[in-house]
């Protein structure tokens, strides 16, 4: 035998009283989705940028030191 569910009947004014607050949280604290993807596109392209500049500071480096040889070394012959 199947207990029988009961209803609740939920008035106008009730449902008013009780969708107000929740109307009341402030939207602007979340972002579209427009400005969600800016974000990470700026983030990743401010990543590849830091990445590319301090590859291109360790090559010159190493160009430095590998071409900055004060003597030459002349054959013995």
């Amino acid at each position: 035998m199947q207990k029988k569910i009961p209803i609740k009947v939920i008035k106008r004014d009730e449902r008013n009283r009780q969708q107000q607050p929740a109307a009341a949280e402030p939207v602007a604290e979340r972002t579209s989705a427009k400005e969600a993807a800016r974000d990470m596109v700026a983030t990743v392209s401010q990543w590849v940028s830091e990445f590319q500049q301090k590859r291109r500071s360790e090559t010159a480096q190493a160009i430095k030191t590998l071409f900055s040889d004060p003597t030459p070394q002349t054959s013995k012959a």
